[in-house]
């Protein structure tokens, strides 16, 4: 009967490090290619906690729990901080180093990652052309279906303001989901409102400036990751036949909640 006794939990049962650490499979013999793998597998744990947080925080924003949601959302954007120091730990590997094992990548390539998508998705930065890079029918192409088909965060944030009495247009608040969202003048007039008014208004004056941390964060994390593919790799075009460098350059200008950037103006 002692044999069917359950197994005390340990460390390493609980965090099932077994599975963890054996999920490294380097092909080449290069030791690089082991720092390389681990930083991606790395981004991808902290990818699945921050789809989490914005999960929770869209429903927190969409039950008008706008203070409660600074939690999450806070979480987001120093999640983000700690996604971009890791790419000072990949820059201390040279050209040399990556080309010594570059050649066993293949077509594999950051544009592969479903859950960055998703979480650009869920941001409210929505093109459905990256569809295609994820194989019909599976797991991670109907998470970004689901995801280019529900409202954003930015959606939610802004039905919020409309539930609150304010006045925006119909396309800010009902409109077809899967659509990039177009920046308004009614939208970031409402938002403004929101500025000029902080004491009135502190729920959403504070919502927002947790929204602007994580477009900030998003965009330090783009351009540090422009930074070190330059570094390592120059201008070549990047694995899976990506433009590289001159492809992320064109991504450090996006932004999920571009109103309460262009505010700024006019407040």
């Amino acid at each position: 009967m002692a044999d069917d006794a359950p197994k005390p939990i340990t460390y390493g049962s609980y965090l099932a490090l077994d599975a963890v650490l054996g999920a490294q499979h380097p092909v080449s013999e290069q030791n690089d290619e082991m720092l390389f793998v681990i930083i991606h597998q790395t981004k991808e744990l902290w990818l699945k906690q921050i789809l989490r947080e914005v999960a929770l925080s869209r429903a927190l924003i969409g039950a008008d729990s706008l203070v409660q949601v600074h939690k999450s959302l806070s979480r987001v954007s120093r999640i983000q901080a700690v996604m971009t120091l890791s790419w000072d730990v990949l820059a201390t590997m040279t050209p040399s180093d990556y080309s010594s094992f570059r050649s066993v990548l293949g077509g594999s390539s950051g544009f592969q990652s479903y859950q960055f998508r998703e979480f650009e998705y869920r941001l409210g930065l929505k093109d459905g052309g990256h569809l295609r890079f994820q194989e019909e029918g599976s797991d991670a192409h109907g998470a970004l279906v689901a995801a280019l088909e529900e409202p954003s965060l930015w959606d939610e944030a802004n039905k919020a303001l409309a539930r609150a009495g304010f006045a925006l247009p119909e396309e800010a608040v009902a409109r077809d989901w899967r659509e990039p969202y177009v920046p308004s003048d009614g939208v970031e007039a409402a938002w403004a409102e929101i500025y000029r008014d902080t004491t009135r208004w502190w729920p959403f004056y504070q919502l927002a400036e947790k929204l602007v941390d994580i477009d900030d964060a998003l965009a330090t994390w783009r351009h540090k990751h422009v930074v070190t593919v330059e570094r390592i790799i120059g201008a070549k075009r990047g694995t899976g036949g990506t433009a590289g460098v001159a492809y992320l350059q064109t991504t450090i200008g996006k932004r999920a909640f571009p109103e309460l950037w262009s505010l700024r103006t006019r407040i």
